[in-house]
């Protein structure tokens, strides 16, 4: 089979074009520690033998981010180190391990509407004109009195409330404030392309030294470089507009990790096919992207879909917005439930678009297809066709990490086959750990009866298998 076929990554060579994408389980700890539950989650998969897995979004600054793993200082690099001598050790040495490297910005809980109003809301005199217009002569006795305003606008109909609010503001109040790549009279987001080269080559530079085999720049979904890629980034300072302009700092960023890492390091990057929101990249775009980075240099393109914070829904006071709640993140991870077409292999057409422009042009940069991808028969029609160099899959990997080497050995008939219900994806939103449906659940047992005493909680890792079993 072509997919169990070695294929070329820069630098490095994969024993298979078997791959695991990155996922994000939430087992590190509050500081972004590496734990032993983080080290269980690899080695389970590294068990399966894929060619390659992809360690889950890592940030690249050394900021308060929940239990996401960080590469932002060089106390991270000892636990990391774990995980890969874990995974080479439990795949036999067979399985190449690259990180995914992230950035993202602010983005803040949904507020009640009495602290909205009472402390966040800052009160303009743009707010104060459209309060006049609405409240009329109720509101002159306002005018030098914010909190007499605040208590107004509390106690007012959501219509008056929509009629004073500028649009970034009613977001604000809706579905929590979140900051853009637009947002240029913040200072930490004017100076964003001065300092993100700096912080994403750094982290490479401390994945290397952990041993990982590559990194993987995560230019996709709803976080800041996908967002500087974006048909909706508008700045006006050489890094917004035309797509020449927006591409330019991820080329910058991958140049400033390939001059640290050099060539024996593989550097690729996953970015997006179609942003699927209004307003946002197409197709045409990312052909565009893909040729300037293929130009470039990058080792691989692994390319996904959707997943932006612009259609997600609103959120439930108290909660963060969530980028895989509207169209375009059911796009991204749909379901059995998405449409008439089904969840599988929905974006194979934008790899396939992207992988043939680049070999028109000469490019022979490995393209990675995923998304809806549950069997070695779908994945050998994806490579017999052309459309792809690699084939990944996350959810389908995650039911059943043992589901590449059952086939490989002709164990197929006991694959545990994803059910693309969203599950995991569940977890994952409410940013605890994450399991799947279809893992059993742990039990006590009696030593003398054998017996279960009582129900357990579902396990963490999958459910252990060998050929011999």
């Amino acid at each position: 089979m072509r997919w169990y076929s070695g294929v070329q990554i820069g630098p490095t060579s994969a024993l298979a074009r078997t791959w695991v994408p990155a996922m994000v389980p939430w087992r590190a700890t509050d500081d972004g520690e590496v734990t032993s539950a983080v080290v269980d989650w690899y080695a389970r998969f590294a068990k399966g033998r894929p060619g390659v897995i992809v360690v889950e979004a890592t940030g690249i600054r050394d900021i308060p981010s929940g239990p996401l793993l960080r590469i932002g200082h060089d106390r991270y690099i000892e636990g990391l180190r774990k995980i890969v001598q874990a995974v080479h050790e439990a795949s036999d040495g067979q399985t190449r391990l690259f990180i995914q490297l992230i950035d993202f910005l602010s983005v803040r809980r949904r507020p009640s509407a009495e602290k909205f109003f009472r402390r966040y809301l800052k009160i303009s005199d743009e707010i104060r004109r459209r309060a006049a217009r609405v409240f009329g002569s109720s509101a002159e006795n306002m005018s030098g009195d914010d909190e007499a305003l605040r208590a107004v606008l509390l106690g007012a109909s959501e219509e008056d409330q929509r009629a004073i609010l500028g649009e970034r503001e009613w977001e604000s109040l809706e579905r929590g404030y979140r900051e853009r790549v637009t947002d240029v009279h913040l200072p930490q987001i004017r100076d964003l392309p001065a300092r993100l080269p700096t912080l994403f080559a750094d982290g490479a530079a401390r994945a290397m030294k952990a041993g990982f085999d590559g990194v993987e720049l995560h230019y996709a979904h709803a976080y800041t470089m996908a967002s500087f890629l974006s048909a909706l980034n508008t700045r006006a300072d050489g890094y917004g507009g035309s797509r020449e302009e927006r591409v330019r700092l991820p080329l910058e960023v991958f140049q400033a990790v390939r001059d640290r890492v050099g060539k024996s390091f593989a550097v690729g990057a996953r970015f997006l096919g179609d942003d699927v929101v209004e307003g946002g990249s197409r197709l045409e775009d990312a052909i565009y992207f893909a040729e300037r980075f293929g130009a470039a240099g990058f080792d691989f393109l692994s390319i996904s879909k959707g997943g932006r914070f612009e259609d997600a829904k609103r959120p439930k006071e108290g909660h963060a917005v969530y980028p895989y709640t509207g169209p375009s993140g059911h796009e991204c991870m749909p379901t059995v439930k998405i449409d008439e077409r089904g969840p599988f292999g929905r974006n194979i057409p934008l790899a396939a678009a992207i992988k043939s422009r680049l070999r028109e042009l000469g490019h022979r940069t490995p393209i990675v297809a995923a998304g809806g991808i549950c069997s070695p028969w779908q994945a050998e029609e994806i490579l017999a066709a052309g459309d792809a160099d690699i084939v990944a899959a996350a959810r389908q990997s995650l039911a059943d990490p043992d589901w590449f080497r059952k086939v490989r050995l002709g164990y197929g008939e006991q694959v545990r086959r994803c059910f693309f219900t969203n599950y995991c994806e569940a977890l994952d939103q409410k940013h605890v750990e994450v399991t799947c449906q279809r893992w059993d659940r742990e039990f006590d047992v009696d030593a003398e009866s054998v017996a279960r005493t009582r129900d357990g909680k579902r396990r963490l890792t999958a459910p252990a298998w060998s050929p011999e079993r």
